[in-house]
């Protein structure tokens, strides 16, 4: 039986590319987290999506789900108010993305301006698979099989919504009205500095895991950004150019203006700042840290709530086909 629809429908995923960061944590899943007391929330694995650009890594996508599963229960995100599952164990996601790959244009994919962004930061050229111009229409299809009403979003992926709400108001005006167009809503922090300054993100190496160990949190965090004019602790330096205060004002919001202070004023070294962050970053995670080592030591649960993460899926999934079968009058 499918849960009833008395709160709006939320979809939103992560691929699966291995233990998630504070990035991943600031800009999504601490926002998931609170968002599963005011929504219907259905939460995915993308494991399709990886292999729109790491096909060659197909072999670790089983292992770094597990992961994945492993940081959204520390996190918070509970299997009883949320539907968590993985996208290929839902094979309606794959019949929906054929139906919708057919009402929309080569074209219209190839001005996706978040795709001209990959195909430049990635270097790739004139080598791209078919899977990779389409994946918007598979992110389509992710979001519409569940009707979804909105989904969570940082800032760029809202071209990749709006193509969802193209062929959302198509197939409706072609079929007759089965999809909601879902609304974007923004996430906050959606860009957050890794140890370099630069966005936090694993392909640059400059990422700190939301399950790290206490020691490995202050052994990354040593080396991390601050401002390049302070060479001495004496120099004052510019707050509002270093990673480590963008750090404070998430974690530790109730030091900002004094660290902001002692900054400019030289009357913090950036080391002794480094170390006062560490300690609240540490207790920060601590819970988070715990619960996912609760879940580790019990792999046949961990087994059970993704088996019925995934079941429940199905069925949403398979309500939503039969309408779109219905209106079609095929399949």
């Amino acid at each position: 039986m499918t849960e009833s629809k008395s709160k709006k429908v939320i979809l939103s995923g992560m691929r699966p590319t291995g233990r998630l960061h504070w990035g991943n944590y600031t800009g999504a899943l601490e926002n998931w987290n609170k968002l599963q007391d005011e929504y219907t929330c259905h939460f995915m694995v993308a494991d399709w999506h990886v292999l729109t650009t790491a096909l060659d890594k197909a072999t670790e996508i089983g292992r770094n789900s597990r992961e994945m599963f492993l940081d959204w229960l520390g996190a918070g995100l509970d299997p009883d108010k949320s539907v968590l599952f993985i996208q290929s164990e839902v094979k309606q996601h794959a019949e929906l993305n054929l139906i919708l790959s057919m009402m929309i244009s080569m074209g219209r994919l190839e001005r996706n301006p978040t795709f001209k962004e990959q195909i430049r930061d990635l270097n790739m050229g004139g080598e791209i698979s078919f899977g990779h111009l389409g994946y918007p229409v598979l992110q389509a299809a992710d979001i519409l099989v569940y009707q979804a009403d909105a989904v969570p979003v940082g800032e760029d992926q809202l071209p990749h919504l709006e193509l969802t709400r193209e062929m959302a108001r198509r197939f409706n005006r072609i079929f007759g009205k089965v999809f909601p167009e879902p609304e974007p809503l923004v996430t906050k922090f959606s860009r957050f500095p890794g140890t370099d300054g630069k966005r936090m993100s694993k392909s640059l190496g400059n990422t700190i895991e939301i399950s790290a160990s206490p020691e490995d949190i202050i052994k990354k965090m040593r080396p991390a950004f601050t401002d390049p004019a302070r060479l001495r602790k004496s120099d004052p330096g510019n707050p509002e150019i270093c990673a480590i205060y963008t750090w404070y004002r998430k974690f530790m919001p109730q030091e900002v203006e004094q660290t902001a202070a002692e900054c400019r004023t030289a009357a913090r070294g950036c080391v002794d700042c480094k170390l006062k962050l560490a300690d609240g970053i540490i207790e920060h995670f601590a819970p988070l840290r715990e619960r996912r080592a609760e879940y580790e030591s019990n792999p046949e649960r961990l087994d059970e709530i993704i088996a019925a993460g995934c079941e429940r899926a199905r069925a949403e999934a398979a309500c939503t086909m039969e309408k779109v079968h219905h209106a079609m009058g095929i399949g």
